[in-house]
């Protein structure tokens, strides 16, 4: 029997970006595949988005970030400032989620309305496996994880004070937008 688990998103860092993305994920785990849909609307138009779960490898239970984790008090939450709430990014929601490969340009891409939706059937032994190699744990504990949606448009003026690059990708990209908690249902 399928095992369900799904997350509400609502906007992180809506008042300072000018949009308010909400949406929804879930998650199916089936025999041996987890299949992951997540659909947003009212993100930044025409840009590409970063999705990730969250999490504590050790097991605690990973919560949203709100408002209270701006701690340089600048009026936005970093991805920095989401950790001691929310852990650190797991899994990536791009086009292998198995591969585990964060920075990489194969996230989904709003259209001009802001809206997406992605959808990955992600082999369930291959995500187990790697995520053991990471984590040391073949068990995604979907209902200790957060879910994560990142990136606003290049042209956005934001403060130096943003902190969150990857390698070669800025604050642009890194800045959450939207998360939400991930339940069993």
């Amino acid at each position: 029997m399928a095992k369900q688990y799904q997350a509400k998103i609502t906007a992180l860092n809506g008042d300072k970006i000018g949009t308010n993305p909400t949406g929804e994920a879930t998650f199916t785990v089936d025999d041996d595949t987890l299949t992951v849909e997540i659909t947003m609307d009212h993100t930044s138009p025409n840009t590409q988005h970063w999705m990730h779960f969250h999490g504590f490898p050790d097991g605690k239970d990973a919560q949203p970030a709100t408002i209270a984790q701006d701690t340089n008090h600048d009026g936005y939450v970093d991805l920095p400032e989401t950790e001691p709430v929310s852990g650190t990014t797991m899994v990536p929601f791009n086009d292998q989620p198995e591969k585990m490969a964060i920075p990489t340009d194969t996230y989904p891409t709003s259209d001009a309305n802001g809206h997406f939706h992605y959808k990955k059937e992600v082999p369930l032994k291959e995500i187990s496996d790697k995520f053991n190699e990471v984590f040391h744990d073949h068990d995604l504990q979907l209902d200790k994880r957060v879910i994560y949606i990142h990136g606003v448009p290049d042209s956005m003026i934001l403060p130096d004070t943003i902190q969150g690059a990857v390698g070669q990708y800025d604050q642009h990209t890194t800045l959450p937008i939207a998360t939400g908690k991930i339940e069993a249902v």
